[in-house]
């Protein structure tokens, strides 16, 4: 796979009833993509397999949430969020991502399980512009874990600004009526 794809700004949609199902190991390298993961990203199975899953990150995808999900998962908590993916011809497509760990015996992380939803349109116009900030604080940053980091201090600021947990955060960018907000 090519890492310089050029990005073309067509959107794919996912439809109201399609589910994106991925599974990975440990590692985070893909081990099973369902048909619609497929369908809506344009990639081939024998293309993602054994890939990272990160092959479809766009560039427009804060660093921040990642970390934060990694740092979830490697705790063994489930986390959700809301993803812009890239397709396989540089479009972008945006879910509501639901990631759990996968255990093996005796409780031990052997891999990951995503399952991803259509995200209302209501809740993108709430998620977009914190991702714009957030996307800017890891602008000034130098490599990735840099800008990782820049992000990850400007969503915990955010947080405490509006005296949310991440979970609370989620929740109200999905139904604000569900913080009282």
């Amino acid at each position: 796979m090519t890492t310089a794809t050029l990005l073309s700004g067509r959107e794919a949609r996912l439809g109201t009833e399609e589910l994106i199902v991925s599974k990975t190991d440990r590692q985070g390298r893909l081990t099973y993509v369902n048909d619609t993961f497929l369908k809506v990203s344009g990639y081939t199975e024998k293309s993602l397999i054994g890939e990272p899953h990160n092959v479809v990150r766009h560039p427009a995808m804060p660093r921040a949430v990642f970390r934060l999900l990694w740092d979830r998962l490697e705790a063994g908590r489930e986390v959700f969020a809301y993803v812009v993916n890239k397709t396989a011809d540089g479009g972008y497509y945006w879910v509501f991502a639901h990631v759990t760990p996968s255990f093996g015996p005796g409780g031990v992380i052997v891999g990951f399980h995503s399952s991803r939803r259509a995200p209302s349109q209501a809740a993108l116009g709430r998620v977009r512009p914190l991702y714009d900030r957030l996307l800017a604080a890891e602008a000034g940053a130098g490599g990735a874990r840099a800008q990782a980091e820049a992000g990850y201090s400007a969503l915990q600021a955010e947080l405490e600004a509006q005296g949310l947990s991440y979970d609370e955060l989620i929740w109200h960018i999905t139904d604000p009526t569900l913080t009282g907000a």
